[in-house]
């Protein structure tokens, strides 16, 4: 039987990542593999790059990769460069030194296991890193996504949710997210499959972390006195293991002002963390003066 640990969606998080380490070297995986986004969405991208680099644990590259990288390389509205609003994104691309950027850059989009070849890791989905596998997505759509590899097990991260489908022909998996979770879960999350028997079979861990040290490196890193409205959303998330980042973009885009943090108080009097995307999204057509239908949740 051979068993790999994956693990995804760090996000910068470094006392989450050394405590899903040592759970990880206690499982005695034959292979540990990383679906992406080690930074973005938070302080110490360096150091969970170089950790993850120096335990030579293979991995691909994630959306928040490529979202630094283009803020690094200039590669974004030129308002970006200087507009409030991403004062998070630059201080983060900041953050990163050459070599870290140049590590990142060489990531792939997608890895096979070497020591089990039927098992394929993405970050999102086969064809791109800036969408994923949520409990949304319907089983026909999870199907589509895993007729696009040619492995029987497919492994995913970039929705900061778990979720395990079993096909006719495999299984499909997001891992969950280690430093940032949305499934009000706050402990940092990752899996281990064991291959070789009939059929590939997973386990969800869920590892306990000081979260207070990650909020402290928030603090003394610089990042919440520079990182504006998204620093403090990003840091609500921890706290609930729930998405505030992009409902206070939407609801912003909704209401017609700007997502800066002097509009943060009227969106939380207005969100709740516990109800639906779907439902958050038919309160806001409401709010835009739109009939009240259920849309499609992502």
């Amino acid at each position: 039987m051979t068993r790999v640990a994956v693990l995804a969606d760090v996000h910068g998080n470094v006392p989450a990542l050394e405590a899903v380490i040592e759970d990880v070297l206690s499982q005695q995986p034959d292979e540990v593999l990383v679906g992406g986004d080690l930074v973005g969405r938070g302080p110490c991208g360096k150091a969970v790059v170089r950790r993850v680099t120096d335990l030579g644990w293979r991995g691909v590259r994630g959306n928040h990769e490529d979202y630094l990288l283009a803020f690094r390389h200039k590669r974004v509205k030129n308002h970006w460069l200087t507009a409030p609003e991403w004062s998070a994104a630059r201080w983060m691309a900041a953050e990163l030194d050459q070599a870290t950027a140049d590590t990142i850059e060489r990531l792939p989009l997608t890895v096979a296991s070497e020591a089990a070849p039927q098992l394929r890791v993405v970050h999102g989905t086969p064809r791109s890193n800036a969408e994923g596998i949520g409990p949304w997505t319907s089983r026909q759509q999870v199907e589509a996504h895993f007729s696009e590899v040619e492995e029987p097990v497919l492994v995913c991260g970039h929705t900061h949710r778990p979720l395990k489908c079993r096909l006719p022909s495999g299984l499909v998996v997001n891992v969950g997210a280690v430093g940032l979770p949305f499934n009000r879960d706050r402990r940092a999350q990752y899996a281990v499959f064991e291959l070789g028997g009939d059929a590939p079979q997973v386990e969800f861990r869920q590892v306990e972390y000081d979260l207070s040290r990650t909020v402290r490196d928030y603090e003394t890193s610089g990042f919440s006195s520079h990182g504006g409205a998204t620093a403090r959303l990003l840091k609500l998330e921890l706290e609930h293991a729930a998405p505030f980042l992009v409902p206070f973009i939407e609801w912003a885009r909704a209401r017609g002002v700007p997502p800066l943090e002097s509009e943060i108080g009227s969106f939380l009097d207005f969100y709740d963390p516990e109800e639906s995307f779907r439902t958050f999204a038919c309160r806001l057509r409401e709010l835009q003066g739109e009939p009240r239908a259920a849309p499609e949740a992502h």
